[in-house]
């Protein structure tokens, strides 16, 4: 997992490359709206594309993560299916349904069965290389959603410079953020980490959330702020040094919720005494981002380490699915 945390910054110049050489059809009705589909590793990248271009997109977009899609999808949806294996059976489920409404699809995949049903019914399908853990793949997954957004004109094609940009950040800064990841984790070892961000940054926070499970065999929970202070915030009543609070933070953040971390951190720092600062780097939102996910991948790995557990095993999940698969 290390060697593929490692090579995200190469992930998505390859990840460029498929994005411009993707060969794509029009619709041939008016698009209203976007669903994209998928869950995990594969969805998540859907999660974090909404959030960054939220001031950009011109039509609104919902993100699915089960096995049912929105009612008012129909000829005028653009359905993206993501499936890094092909086999998600969620996936495949949504899937079906969005053709049986008419909606303009696209699949996003490594193969399997998205990508037998894309060939078959002659679907627009992006391939992507195969053979890894969905959640080191997010470099892959992520851009070409971008792309697919531009294809449709639904964003501008900024988002080219902003992953360009991204690139050279990675690359300059990595052997300091692996640096600070590794102290992060030492900070985090045997503490159960409250993961705390602001609006349009969830999602980041959520790939956070999920890499400590998955890569560090953790739980922990996250929320975001303003909400947290109208619920959260009252549940602050016990001392319990063994919570590790993780905020993830931008410098140019909205005054008011400056303001609000500054309160949120008087009334935290009375009930544990692990309260963690994290920083973004880079200009641009999407600069900003791919700096948090890398710098959180690198920390779910040296966790991993320290805990003493592979980073690559997820038995548990293999075993739901083999006994999903048996019923």
């Amino acid at each position: 997992m290390k060697n593929l945390v490692a090579e995200f910054s190469a992930q998505l110049k390859k990840a460029i490359e498929i994005g411009e050489a993707a060969s794509l059809n029009k619709h041939s009705s008016v698009l209203h709206n976007i669903v994209i589909a998928g869950l995990g590793g594969s969805g998540i990248g859907g999660s974090i594309l909404c959030e960054l271009v939220a001031q950009d997109s011109s039509l609104p977009i919902t993100v699915c993560k089960g096995y049912f899609i929105p009612s008012y999808v129909d000829v005028h949806t653009l359905f993206i299916a993501c499936s890094y294996s092909g086999n998600t059976e969620e996936t495949l489920h949504t899937l079906e349904q969005a053709l049986n409404k008419k909606a303009k699809v696209v699949c996003v995949t490594s193969g399997g069965q998205l990508a037998e049903i894309a060939g078959k019914k002659g679907l627009d399908c992006i391939l992507v290389p195969g053979g890894f853990p969905p959640r080191a793949c997010l470099g892959y997954s992520l851009t070409q959603l971008f792309f697919i957004l531009s294809f449709f004109s639904i964003i501008p094609d900024d988002f080219k410079k902003d992953l360009q940009a991204s690139i050279r950040l990675l690359d300059h800064e990595e052997e300091d953020l692996k640096a600070l990841a590794l102290k992060i984790s030492a900070q985090l070892e045997n503490k159960l980490p409250v993961i705390y961000s602001t609006t349009y940054n969830e999602a980041i926070a959520i790939r956070f959330r999920q890499q400590l499970n998955e890569n560090a065999k953790l739980l922990c929970w996250h929320q975001v702020i303003p909400e947290m202070n109208h619920n959260e915030l009252v549940g602050w009543r016990e001392k319990n040094d063994k919570l590790a609070v993780v905020f993830l933070l931008d410098h140019d953040e909205f005054q008011r919720n400056i303001t609000r971390l500054e309160i949120n951190k008087s009334v935290i720092k009375k009930y544990t005494t692990s309260l963690i600062e994290i920083y973004s780097k880079g200009k641009s939102k999407i600069e900003k981002a791919l700096y948090h996910i890398h710098l959180g991948d690198w920390i779910s790995c040296y966790l991993a380490e320290k805990r003493g557990y592979d980073a690559n095993e997820i038995n548990v999940i293999n075993s739901l699915k083999d006994q999903l698969a048996r019923t």
